[in-house]
C-alpha cells in the first residue's frame, strides 16, 4: 500500500554531533491530519523541515506517494509549507502573495489568475485582494498564508506552529476553520505545535516527541487515556504517577501493582511497574462505584473554573496530586482546605506502563 507520506528511519545529526532527530518512522494515509507535539527543542520542527526539503537528512528515507524525495530540492517536492510568521511579502498585495508559488512554477497567466481568484473567494479575501499584506490583521494574514500554501495544490501541507502568533480567541476561530478546510479539501496535513489542545483537538493522530525521539504515535483519545511512556504521562494532561512492583492479576484480567498506597489494578503488561491515573478519573467519596480503588487524603487547595473544580489532595505518602471534578457537585462546593477526603478510581481508567 502506498502512503501519502512515509518516513523510514529518518535522522538528523549536526556536524558538532548533536542529534536533533533519531530514527523517525511514520506512515501517513491520504487525507490524514497528523500533529507533531512536544516541548521546544524536541525535533518536531526539524522533522517538518526535512519533509519539506529545507533541512538535509543524515540518514533514512522520505517517501511521498511511494517516491523517494530525500535528495530532491524543496521546490520540486509536492509539498507546501506555512511558517509561524507566515513569511508574507509585505510590499506585495494579497493577490501577488497568493500567486507567488504559481509564478515560481511558471503557470500561464490565465490559469494562474483562475486558480488565485478561486482560492481568494474560498478564503473570503476578495475585498482585500489588492491591499498590501502588511496592512491586514493577524487573522487575515493567516488566511493569506493558508491560501498561498494551498493554491499550488500540494499533496501534503506542512504547518509549522502557524497559529502561535494569534490571540486566544482568534486562534480558536482559525482552528475550527483549519479543521473544516482540511476535511473539505482532503489534503494531508502535517502540523507542528507545542499546544496540547491544538494537537488533541485538530488531529487524527498525534506524534509525541522528546529529545529527538518518538515517544508515542496514537489517536488523540488513546494518547490521552493510555500514555505509553513516563514522558507522555507527564507531558499530556494531568496525571498521577505511582510506582510499584508487579503483583499478579485480578479475576477480571487486570494487571496489579503493589505500591506504598496499596494494590492498584489497571490495563497494562504484566511487567509494568508504574500506574498512571488521570486527574479526572478520581471520584470524591462514594461516587466511584463498586470495584473502585480507594485513596485516603487531605484537601490542600481548591480552585473552581467554570464547571470544573481543580483540587489539590495530599495522599497518605505525603505526595500532592491533582483532581478534576465537576464544580457544581455538593462535594466539590462543600470541601475546604484541611478536609479529609476519600478518592475512588475505576480500575478501567488506570494505565500500567513500564518505567
Amino acid at each position: 500500500m502506498t502512503h501519502d507520506l512515509e518516513l523510514i528511519q529518518v535522522g538528523k545529526t549536526y556536524p558538532d554531533g548533536t542529534v536533533a532527530v533519531s530514527d523517525f518512522d511514520l506512515k501517513v494515509e491520504k487525507g490524514e491530519f497528523v500533529a507533531f507535539l512536544g516541548p521546544s527543542g524536541c525535533g518536531k520542527s526539524t522533522t517538518l523541515r526535512m519533509i519539506a526539503g529545507f533541512e538535509d537528512i543524515t540518514n533514512g528515507e522520505i517517501l511521498i506517494k511511494g517516491r523517494d524525495v530525500s535528495r530532491i530540492p524543496p521546490e520540486k517536492r509536492p509539498t507546501s509549507m506555512i511558517f509561524q510568521n507566515y513569511a508574507l511579502f509585505p510590499h506585495m498585495s494579497v493577490r501577488q502573495n497568493i500567486a507567488f508559488g504559481l509564478d515560481i512554477k511558471g503557470l500561464p497567466k490565465s490559469e494562474k489568475d483562475q486558480k488565485v481568484d478561486r482560492i481568494i473567494d474560498m478564503f473570503d479575501l476578495t475585498e482585500f485582494a489588492d491591499r498590501r499584506a502588511d496592512r491586514l490583521s493577524g487573522g487575515q494574514r493567516q488566511r493569506i498564508a493558508l491560501a498561498r500554501g494551498l493554491v499550488v495544490e500540494p499533496e501534503i501541507l506542512l504547518l509549522d506552529e502557524p497559529l502561535g502568533a494569534l490571540d486566544a480567541n482568534l486562534r480558536r476561530i482559525i482552528q475550527n476553520e483549519l479543521k473544516l478546510l482540511q476535511r473539505e479539501l482532503g489534503i494531508t496535513f502535517i502540523f507542528v505545535t507545542h499546544a496540547q489542545s491544538e494537537a488533541l483537538g485538530l488531529s487524527d493522530r498525534v506524534v509525541v516527541m522528546s529529545n529527538g525521539l518518538v515517544e508515542q504515535i496514537s489517536p488523540p483519545k488513546e494518547l490521552y487515556r493510555r500514555p505509553a511512556s513516563p514522558f507522555v504521562a507527564q507531558f499530556i494532561g494531568s496525571n498521577t504517577i505511582i510506582e510499584g512492583k508487579p503483583d499478579g492479576t485480578t479475576p477480571e484480567g487486570l494487571v496489579c501493582l503493589s505500591t506504598p498506597l496499596g494494590r492498584i489494578a489497571g490495563h497494562g503488561a504484566p511487567t509494568s511497574d508504574m500506574a498512571i491515573i488521570p486527574a479526572e478519573a478520581f471520584r470524591i467519596d462514594d461516587s466511584a462505584g463498586p470495584g473502585a480503588l480507594h485513596f485516603e487524603g487531605t484537601l490542600t487547595g481548591k480552585t473552581l473554573v467554570g464547571s470544573v473544580g481543580h483540587l489539590r489532595v495530599r495522599l497518605a505518602d505525603d505526595r500532592e496530586i491533582e483532581v478534576e471534578t465537576h464544580a457544581d457537585t455538593d462535594a466539590a462546593r462543600a470541601l475546604t482546605p484541611g478536609t479529609p477526603v476519600t478518592l475512588g478510581v475505576d480500575p478501567g481508567a488506570v494505565t500500567l506502563i513500564h518505567s
